[in-house]
């Protein structure tokens, strides 16, 4: 497919009511960490770009949301193209200058703290990673607690960051400051605001 027209094609078909469902989906699944919530596949961006992922995009992103692509992605002007037309987010120079940061190859991600943290004043003006995983069940097991949790949650993602429950329990430290993240499988997500502790489990 020609890349003008690819850039083009594959956003969202009812743009209001896709971006108001994709906003709720991740606003519930933020209020409660761990929850798994559905998602249709509104948006179809270039790959390696997922549906999921890229649906967020164009509900979260703007031209006022740097947004960061990992090497696979950045690689891809496709996806780049889309982006920018679909969403007008500009990307950013640096992890550290993203509102937000779309990852495909979590098991290959930067560390945690190389994102932008917010202030201790604007804790808001952290980075949002979007991490792209094969599911929430064939993973290491996590156990979850904290706001939003009534007693303890447990979530399984596939292909996650190396040492990420320590690196997660550095993130929680710097509280209010820190990163969420948005956990994208092809078919829901799920969340870890920087509230929520992890610990590992038996598998």
């Amino acid at each position: 497919m020609d890349a003008a027209v690819q850039s083009i094609e594959g956003g969202f078909a009812d743009p209001v009511f896709n971006a108001q469902t994709v906003f709720r989906a991740v606003m519930d699944a933020m209020a409660r960490p761990g929850s798994v919530q559905p998602l249709p596949a509104f948006a179809r961006p270039p790959a390696p770009l997922s549906a999921t992922a890229g649906a967020i995009a164009l509900a979260l992103c703007d031209n006022d949301t740097p947004l960061w692509l990992d090497p696979m992605l950045q690689t891809s002007a496709a996806i780049r193209s889309w982006l920018g037309f679909h969403s007008g987010a500009p990307l950013a120079n640096t992890p550290a200058d993203a509102h937000f940061a779309f990852v495909a190859m979590p098991a290959e991600m930067m560390a945690l703290d190389g994102f932008s943290q917010g202030t201790q004043d604007y804790p808001d003006r952290s980075t949002t990673l979007i991490l792209q995983v094969g599911d929430l069940v064939l993973g290491t097991p996590l156990l979850l607690e904290g706001p939003g949790i009534e007693t303890s949650a447990k979530i399984a993602p596939a292909r996650m960051p190396r040492h990420f429950v320590e690196q997660w329990k550095q993130n929680t430290k710097r509280f209010p400051r820190g990163v969420d993240i948005i956990l994208a499988t092809a078919d829901g997500i799920a969340c870890l605001p920087r509230t929520t502790r992890i610990k590992t489990m038996e598998a």
